[in-house]
């Protein structure tokens, strides 16, 4: 498919409802001691050089969505290098939704010591824990650590996963942060001995009912991308999707009462074991995202580098419409040095998705080339050594 800046659909971001970043603030973030971005609704492009701070600026718009940011960091390790002790660090930004304009701050505020633990203002307001982000801004991403998705441990594969579903399920975020403190707060108990039934029955009951939650709404999310996956896009390639696990296994075969009785029955009949091996044998937190090429009928790791990729973008692509279905207005999507390590027919397939989906794509590399097909439908600034321009 040839594509060029006369045959893109052209974004109109007034006349619709969009899902878009129309103001980004950094103090302190990363490289950036200061730093403010301006763009409309449509596709943003950074360029420059690699180390210019292009990544950063994805991080930061990250951090509008609940979680650790496309990295992974902690609040301490994202702070600009050479800052005063405990100045903290501060991401906010005007997002349009189809709900109308929201304004969200946050970050690791001045004075916080070794806590390591994130501040959250919504229009002005402080709220309590960073869940409520996802009531407002959906997330996707794709970075260059992603293209060894499926060959690495599922946890990965989990996350990639759970960021989808936040977007069909903000309550999600909730679930899954309970589940994962009770898992925690058990696994300690356990570990220095406590074997107090009361406590330990209390943290079981609390990761059965929420992690049957959370299993469900994965494999809610994960048929609903199936069969929206299978239909090919263009180049991209169909992709099977399956959650993996003894609890999924569970839900296949009964009500969810029921597996909410096998989770608390194996919880505490591997109360020894897990005292020994740490964290839990069963739970959702052992379940596993597969993916299969569709037209191969191969097992995602087994595919390409470059196939790999292509299910990666299949599956984010099928996720945006989905989403644009359903809520009015696709996800935001940040995709870090994506053009680069694609032919040009699927570059030209994925800009063509992107714009008919009315997506907010925030996308880097380091040739303008790249992006050169999109023409004026892309907002453009050029990044160097942490100075953000307007191109």
């Amino acid at each position: 498919m040839m594509v060029s800046e006369h045959n893109l659909p052209q974004s109109e971001p007034a006349a619709e409802k969009r899902l878009a970043v129309t103001r980004l603030t950094l103090t302190r973030f990363r490289s950036y001691e200061q730093a403010r971005l301006e763009p409309d609704a449509r596709p943003v492009v950074l360029v420059g050089p690699n180390g210019a701070g292009k990544t950063n600026l994805l991080e930061a718009v990250s951090f509008l969505a609940p979680g650790r940011g496309l990295r992974g960091a902690r609040l301490a390790e994202v702070e600009r290098i050479g800052s005063p002790a405990g100045a903290g660090w501060a991401v906010a930004a005007v997002v349009e939704t189809p709900s109308g304009p929201v304004e969200i701050g946050t970050g690791r505020e001045a004075g916080d010591g070794e806590r390591d633990r994130r501040a959250v203002r919504i229009d002005g307001h402080p709220v309590r824990g960073q869940t409520a982000l996802a009531a407002h801004v959906s997330l996707v991403w794709l970075t260059p650590p992603m293209d060894r998705l499926f060959q690495e441990p599922a946890g990965g594969r989990r996350r990639f996963l759970d960021r989808l579903v936040f977007g069909f399920d903000p309550a999600h975020a909730g679930r899954l942060s309970r589940y994962e403190h009770a898992l925690r707060e058990r696994a300690r108990l356990l570990r220095e001995g406590r074997m107090d039934d009361g406590w330990l029955s209390g943290l079981e009951e609390q990761m059965a009912a929420t992690g049957i939650a959370v299993a469900a709404a994965r494999l809610e999310v994960v048929q609903r991308l199936r069969a929206a996956c299978a239909r090919a896009v263009g180049p991209f390639p169909g992709a099977e999707l399956a959650v993996e696990g003894a609890v999924e296994g569970w839900l296949a075969g009964g009500p969810a009462l029921a597996a909410e009785d096998r989770l608390r029955e194996a919880l505490r009949a591997g109360r020894r074991g897990d005292a020994e091996s740490g964290g839990a044998a069963v739970g959702p937190h052992r379940s596993d995202l597969s993916v299969r090429h569709q037209a191969k009928a191969m097992p995602a790791a087994l595919c390409s580098t470059g196939e790999q990729k292509a299910l990666l973008i299949a599956i984010v692509l099928a996720n945006a419409r989905l989403l644009a279905a359903e809520r009015g207005a696709a996800p935001l999507l940040l995709l870090d040095e994506v053009a680069a390590h694609l032919d040009a027919e699927r570059r030209a397939a994925l800009f063509h998705e992107i714009l008919a989906l009315g997506a907010q794509a925030w996308m880097t590399g380091t040739d303008d080339g790249d992006f050169e097909p999109l023409g004026g439908a892309a907002n453009r600034f050029r990044v160097e050594e942490s100075r953000v321009m307007p191109d």
